[in-house]
């Protein structure tokens, strides 16, 4: 199934970062759904096809490595775009180990998140 061009899953363990992603996202016109881990996300993806995924990867339950594992096991037609977005250090070395070229370094600037949501999008605005 294709993803829905308009649709972000945020996966964080952090309701307060959820729920600001959420706003801002749908702010831009983006439809949010968000997951606290790994597993309710994988739940969710069951019968949802978001265009992005934003993906925190420390998180109880499932962590983000897991979840990324999981995610390419079940997968079945397009990919979602994938951006890690973690506090760890060197947030490029991890979006690397689960083979993913977008990421951001918490804290980060919301007005980042979005440029780097519609750059994975191809979308020029």
């Amino acid at each position: 199934m294709k993803p829905e061009p308009t649709e972000i899953l945020v996966i964080d363990d952090d309701r307060d970062l959820r729920d600001a992603m959420s706003f801002i996202l749908e702010g831009e016109g983006f439809q949010v759904r968000t997951a606290e881990n790994g597993r309710i996300a994988l739940e969710l993806l069951a019968s949802y096809h978001p265009a992005v995924i934003l993906l925190d990867m420390r998180m109880p339950v499932m962590d983000g490595w897991q979840f990324m594992e999981e995610y390419k096991r079940r997968l079945r037609g397009e990919a979602a775009k994938i951006i890690v977005f973690t506090a760890a250090e060197n947030a490029g070395k991890r979006a690397q180990e689960v083979g993913v070229p977008l990421y951001l370094s918490k804290p980060f600037d919301i007005d980042d998140v979005v440029k780097l949501v519609k750059r994975s999008l191809g979308e020029k605005r």
